[in-house]
């Protein structure tokens, strides 16, 4: 009971953890309060839902309802053009007393240009209150007309009407060309610190020196600055950073300063402007002091500036979904030292506070009915991250801190009088070398157990050369060893085993299955057939383990990764009867095997495959982490990704076949925990598949971004940092219980690290094969004794996944090379990309380093690894 309330406080502190974090990281900012009116701001009407790229414009009725709106704040507006419909501006405006800078778009279409500036001296007959003329806006700045090309035009304008002209660029081009200074009545500049990269502390300094320099060149030039702002949101652009709280105070800041330095200015701007991304990228939208709803996004006159006003309903909301979650795993799993309770709380609570912020997304984002069909797959590829995470981190939690494991099971040490039952030993091969097969023959003629046969089936291979040394040898062995050659059979392996199965004597109580390449120790069956004792128990499984990989690199890691399953996952998953049974070094009580079927012939995994119906019918397993055989590792990395293969795609095969036992709330011969296991031990395989997927999908987005970048957008910066977090949190907890549990030292961690991202790509495969293929996938048989590849084997051996990571690098030099990477949301998608093209590295690397010539060759092959 006092463990208990001991985790309850745990979790409450977590949770209110939680609320403190939000707390701080909305702390309201500072900032002194403006009473005034703002001299001017720039006046576009598009709706939420309008864009004059889609010929869709505001009409009368909404172009006066935002003028009624700053009306009571503002003297002035300026207008960027006349044309559709937006010649209605100036007399309406004058209802509301409201002065108008007109302004006429340029860019290279002629006649549209033509068609303006008629418009333009129409409006001007008819409305007084328009004060000033600007003619173009940044045209020369995006390249649409050259100064030669503009001061013609400015030159007719101020022909035709007694108003001030002038056209507006940003300062560096009116430095560049006095010729223009000459050509205009005043200087419209835009001084726009936000695409300068300009820190928020230093940007109204910024302004105000490129103002003064501009008065230095041209003292006799009266000058306008004709947009002035910072955005509220879009992300981090070099050093400056859009955000709310920041466009307040800057947009106070130069309040001040214009009135008390008599600079004539409008801000940047009155509305949002969702339709400005297209152009503009992420902070087009969000330089309006009005949202899209045209509600007033701050306060002039409140001191204090909130970044997010729905925080307190985040912060709430994510606390109440944790709560329940992080509670139910504090009474469940009280066992658990108080470190991991802490642990896995703050996980959850991170994890389910990331999900929610992403829900609010968009609150603060202007979103089309892509884009929210974009977050909606981004929230349900969250959600299934969080469910990853949050299972590796039930795994890394109860390794790391559970105090009593409740089904730790060792070597027995039992009388040697007692009655011992018979076991039939059965070995499989096919076309394996003789000389390996021999040395496990005589291994197994060295058991010290007083009653046991060994069958040695050998399928369908061709070659007498190949097959007939082992029939020899069986029979150099003594009765005790029988040899079957057998073409043609049928079932691959699982049809060998149950003809061996056919022929096993009467008697036999146990059936074991050793693998044609391992080396068995002596006390393999007086140490765990004990175990069958108890009638419940169905299956007892010792690890694999590997032999003569010392001295080889390719061979040394590959052996790490696979001792990883065996010392932290099979432990893990034995707690609560749920392993892997696996086709070598495992024993199996005749009688259950016979009630559950015998091997399935239809699985290409027929141990594992086995195992789940043995637990089906009610036996239990035991598993012993005790090294009782060594085999050897594949010799390539070919090898090494088909038996992976064969590995994922059984695990789909047994899922399709057997899914109906696995839903958590259906009837099913399988207990909670064993489901659970099932599902979720193969879980971080499909994120393997959804990681291929992904991987495509960037590809695709990659080449939009670049060709068309109008049409495609970076995504939100949340969901990348999301999966990037998820990758450094996948690593981390692989890193920990290796050094936890797996004995090897920093060097062979990190081998085994590589080896095992190496092979996400094939997983992936393997999966979404399973997935959607109709039919079995033929047996794959993994190469064992083949002599080491050639270096150009070795880069051909991962020539997809070569190709993929040549692909992922060269879109992220595309992308950098199209866009200005001081934009945020670029740097994040380029490093998405590089992170994204890890695996594929570690798959080309692994590859390579197997085509390397070992140094000691075939030695050690009877050591034991270190």
């Amino acid at each position: 009971m006092r463990t208990r309330n001991a985790a309850v406080v745990v979790v409450l502190l977590v949770a209110a953890l939680n609320l403190a974090a939000w707390i701080l990281l909305n702390l309201p900012q500072s900032e002194a309060p403006w009473y005034g009116s703002i001299r001017g701001v720039s006046f576009s009407p598009y709706q939420l839902d309008q864009s004059p790229h889609e010929g869709k414009y505001p009409d009368a009725a909404e172009i006066e309802r935002d003028l009624a709106l700053v009306a009571d704040k503002v003297r002035s507006i300026r207008t960027y053009d006349p044309l559709d419909g937006l010649d209605v501006i100036p007399a309406l405006a004058r209802k509301y007393g409201l002065k108008v800078t007109q302004g006429v778009w340029l860019d290279k279409r002629k006649e549209r240009n033509a068609q303006g500036l008629a418009k333009l001296y129409e409006m001007i007959q008819k409305n007084d209150n328009i004060n000033r003329v600007i003619v173009g806006n940044e045209a020369i700045l995006r390249g649409d007309l050259t100064v030669d090309e503009l001061i013609p035009i400015l030159q007719e304008v101020r022909s035709r009407t007694h108003l001030p002209v002038s056209t507006a660029e940003p300062w560096h081009v009116w430095l560049k060309y006095p010729q223009l200074v000459d050509a205009v009545d005043f200087i419209a500049v835009q001084l726009l610190p936000y695409w300068e990269k300009t820190t928020i502390d230093e940007a109204l300094d910024y302004v105000l020196r490129r103002y003064r320099e501009l008065q230095q060149h041209y003292p006799d030039k009266p000058i306008l600055v004709s947009e002035v702002g910072w955005p509220s949101g879009g992300g981090r652009f070099g050093g400056a950073e859009a955000s709310l709280t920041n466009q307040a105070r800057f947009i106070r800041q130069f309040l001040y300063a214009a009135q008390n330095q008599s600079i004539d200015y409008y801000v940047m701007e009155a509305f949002d402007q969702p339709w400005k991304k297209v152009d503009e990228g992420s902070p087009g939208p969000y330089w309006g002091l009005f949202n899209g709803e045209r509600q007033q996004k701050f306060s002039l006159t409140k001191t204090e500036i909130i970044e997010d006003a729905h925080w307190p309903w985040q912060a709430g909301l994510s606390t109440l979904l944790a709560l329940p979650l992080m509670l139910w795993f504090a009474l469940r799993f009280p066992e658990l030292k108080l470190r991991g309770q802490l642990f896995y709380a703050a996980l959850t609570q991170a994890g389910i506070s990331l999900v929610v912020s992403t829900a609010f997304v968009p609150s603060k984002v202007y979103l089309s009915v892509f884009g929210i069909s974009m977050l909606s797959v981004m929230l349900a590829a969250q959600l299934a991250l969080l469910a990853v995470v949050l299972i590796n981190g039930f795994e890394f939690t109860e390794i790391l801190w559970k105090r009593d494991w409740k089904r730790a099971f060792r070597p027995l040490d039992p009388n040697r009088d007692r009655p011992w039952p018979k076991v039939s030993l059965h070995l499989a091969c096919y076309n394996e070398p003789p000389e390996l097969v021999i040395e496990t023959l005589n291994s197994l003629a060295r058991l010290d157990y007083p009653d046991f046969e060994v069958l040695v089936i050998d399928n369908n291979t061709k070659d007498p050369a190949v097959w007939k040394p082992l029939e020899e040898h069986c029979a150099k062995l003594g009765p005790r060893f029988r040899f079957f050659h057998v073409d043609p059979l049928s079932g691959y392996k699982a049809g060998a085993l149950n003809y061996a199965l056919r022929h096993t004597h009467p008697e036999a109580r146990i059936i074991g299955v050793v693998d044609a390449d391992y080396v068995v120790e002596p006390n393999w069956l007086i140490s765990l057939v004990p175990y069958f004792d108890d009638p419940k128990v169905g299956f007892v499984q010792a690890p694999q383990d590997h032999r003569a990989w010392e001295g080889d690199t390719f061979k040394e890691m590959i052996n790490w990764e696979y001792a990883g399953f065996f010392n932290i996952g099979m432990v893990h998953r034995n707690e609560r009867d749920a392993i892997i049974q696996h086709g070598t070094m495992t024993l199996i009580r005749k009688e259950a095997m016979q009630k559950a079927g015998n091997w399935g012939e239809w699985c290409i995994c027929e141990d594992t495959e086995l195992g789940l119906r043995l637990m089906a019918e009610g036996f239990e397993s035991v598993y012993v982490n005790h090294v009782f055989g060594r085999g050897v590792t594949p010799d390539s990395f070919a090898a090494y990704k088909t038996q992976r293969f064969r590995w994922a795609f059984g695990a789909v095969q047994i899922l399709r076949r057997y899914w109906n036992w696995m839903l958590p709330f259906a009837r099913s011969p399988l207990t909670g925990a064993q489901r659970f296991h099932f599902v979720t031990g193969w879980l971080p395989w499909f994120a393997d598949g959804l990681h291929l997927l992904f991987t495509f999908g960037a590809l695709i987005w990659s080449i939009g971004l670049v060709l068309w970048p109008r049409y495609f957008d970076f995504p939100m910066p949340v969901f990348l940092i999301s999966v990037l977090v998820m990758f450094l949190l996948k690593i981390t907890h692989s890193f920990v219980l290796y050094h936890a549990r797996v004995p090897c030292n920093l060097r062979q961690r990190i081998g085994a690290a590589v080896a095992a991202v190496a092979l996400t790509h094939v997983i992936g495969r393997a999966m979404l094969s399973g997935l959607f293929s109709r039919g079995g996938r033929p047996f794959l048989r993994t190469p064992k004794g083949e002599n080491q590849p050639a270096l150009i084997q070795g880069l051909l051996m991962a020539r997809e996944e070569g190709f993929i990571m040549l692909a992922l690098w060269l879109a992220a030099l595309a992308v950098s090379v199209r866009y200005d990477m001081a934009l945020q949301e670029a740097r994040y998608w380029v490093l998405l990309l590089l992170v994204q093209s890890l695996p594929y590295v570690c798959a080309v690397v692994l590859s390579l380093i197997a085509a390397l010539p070992s140094k000691h060759g075939g030695e050690a092959a009877n050591a034991a690894p270190a």
